[in-house]
């Protein structure tokens, strides 16, 4: 393949070299094992429904999610979507709090290093609160740095005059988190034990793991089920948004996205309820490293399953909800005063709590996707985004697994916009050359992709959707994302960024969050842009 650039090259899948990239990878597959692979896909979906029981472990279920069909049916957007107010996509407040900010309080990271040291930078900076969302946090020593840093936080808190209300809640996966004898909790253990009254560490159980086959599937391969795999960092109003896991490599040489938004206290707030949402239906971690659920909070995996999910449904909505009716009051409020010539209005809606803020060119929707708790809002969105994007209108996609639902796909091939979809090459994946079946996952996404492309030509669309491969050597690649272009514009006027992959896992198994960012601002738009160009 063509370098396209100096560092990282971007480099389209010529239609000769798919099939000759598909059968260098196929090697790292056992003879013949494909078909088995996509057996046990299914069977292990309808094991993490509860409709089956196994009576042997497989490492196979590792590759499961990767080579299973999703069968989701497209259903029409039950809202019109039309050009309305400041700008066309006013209608995502159907169904999530809008939040406009200025955009410049918003900064686009570029880099691993940048996104570390602005973590370390804004633990320490920390006055109120330390809230953090995570697949899992690593045992190294970029690690332990950050853990000494929110030590450091936490001990300056209690030797300021009187008693300290600073709090740190951490939410991380417990399958994940408890992998190994070193691991994401005996990392976090430390914080606990010197500060249990201001730390909080919730781990999330998926629901899907439970029975004969929480019993059965070995540690890792319990992974394959369902996670939580929300990406937030927040400190005090400032908010990092991200696909990136809090592990060296992601801090070092794994390329993701990264937005910084700042004096944004109303979407702290929400980030901050989202995620003590998700932690009181999650096992709390203690000192002694057991875990057990909140008083009076229903088991994940002892207790009934509907009614456990019925239980996290409401607890998550509820923020969602409470969201949306304290923007709606303040607006009634807000439109009532102006109706009546109210002198002391301001010329600009204030914020909820009655600051003053600068004229919104920037707006902010939160996306959540829980399928195991029945919430479906990114999916709802993301589905209408591509329905709707209209002739002449461009779409960037980015994912570091290329396992697209057969709903998105179906619309990518079907609908009127073009398309690029930027994938990771076999080579900077991130389980490339590791040992065991977990080899062989870059060989099952490259069949994925062959798969993909096969049909696109098919279909005569390969003029209108394009697949490009990221490689840059010494690195992985992790970035997820959407970017849309209106017709007749070089600039996106609306990017998704957070931890969904638009795969079957990401709609159907996880816990996922993301925001849609829609901005009218030139710099701001440029500076979206710049990671694709």
């Amino acid at each position: 393949m063509a370098a396209a650039g100096s560092g990282s090259s971007i480099v389209s899948m010529a239609a000769a070299g798919g099939p000759v990239l598909w059968r260098r990878l196929l090697g790292l597959l056992p003879h013949g094992r494909l078909g088995l692979a996509a057996l046990l896909g299914r069977l292990s979906d309808r094991l993490s429904l509860g409709r089956d029981r196994r009576s042997r472990r497989s490492s196979w279920l590792l590759l499961a999610p990767l080579l299973t069909p999703a069968v989701p049916e497209v259903t029409a957007p039950s809202f019109c979507v039309c050009p309305e107010g400041a700008h066309r996509f006013q209608w995502i407040r159907n169904l999530v709090p809008e939040f406009g900010v200025s955009s410049s309080h918003i900064r686009v990271l570029s880099s691993p290093t940048e996104f570390y040291e602005l973590m370390k930078e804004q633990i320490k900076a920390a006055k109120q609160r330390v809230v953090v969302a995570s697949l899992y946090l690593g045992t190294g020593l970029l690690e332990q740095e950050l853990v000494d840093c929110i030590i450091e936080t936490l001990e300056r808190s209690l030797q300021a005059s009187g008693p300290s209300d600073f709090r740190v809640s951490i939410l991380l996966d417990f399958t994940r988190g408890s992998r190994g004898r070193k691991n994401s909790r005996t990392m976090l253990l430390p914080l606990l034990r010197r500060f249990p009254e201001q730390v909080r560490v919730s781990l999330f159980h998926t629901p899907n793991l439970r029975g004969l086959l929480k019993r059965l599937i070995p540690e890792r391969f319990n992974e394959t089920i369902g996670l939580q795999h929300i990406k937030v960092y927040l400190f005090d109003d400032n908010v990092i948004l991200s696909g990136a896991n809090l592990s060296d490599s992601y801090f070092t040489n794994r390329q993701d996205r990264y937005v910084f938004l700042q004096e944004s206290p109303e979407i702290a707030d929400f980030f901050t309820e989202l995620v003590d949402a998700i932690g009181d239906v999650s096992l709390q971690l203690q000192p002694d490293d057991t875990v057990q659920m909140k008083e009076g909070m229903m088991h994940p995996y002892q207790g009934d399953k509907m009614a456990y999910c019925e239980v996290a449904n409401r607890r998550v909505m509820e923020v969602i909800n409470a969201a949306r009716t304290r923007q709606e009051l303040h607006m009634q409020t807000f439109h009532g005063r102006r109706s009546e010539g109210d002198p002391l209005l301001p010329q600009q809606a204030p914020s909820a709590g009655g600051d003053q803020k600068p004229e919104p060119d920037t707006w902010i929707y939160p996306l959540i996707q829980m399928k195991p708790f029945g919430i479906q809002i990114d999916e709802r969105v993301t589905e209408t985004l591509l329905t709707e994007a209209e002739r002449g209108a461009r779409i960037y996609l980015t994912t570091g697994y290329f396992n697209l639902t057969r709903a998105y796909m179906d619309l990518v091939l079907g609908t009127r916009a073009e398309y690029q979809i930027l994938l990771a090459s076999p080579e900077v994946n991130g389980f490339f050359g590791a040992k065991g079946v977990a080899g062989a996952i870059p060989a099952a996404y490259v069949y994925i992709e062959h798969q993909f492309y096969s049909e696109m030509c098919c279909l005569g669309q390969q003029d209108r959707v394009q697949l490009l491969e990221y490689s840059r050597n010494g690195w992985t690649f992790h970035a997820k994302g959407l970017w849309l272009y209106l017709a007749g514009s070089s600039l996106p006027c609306l990017t998704l960024i957070g931890s969904p992959n638009f795969g079957y896992r990401s709609v159907h198994r996880d816990l996922e969050a993301q925001v849609a960012i829609v901005t009218e601002n030139r710099d701001l738009q440029q500076q979206l842009h710049q990671f694709l160009s």
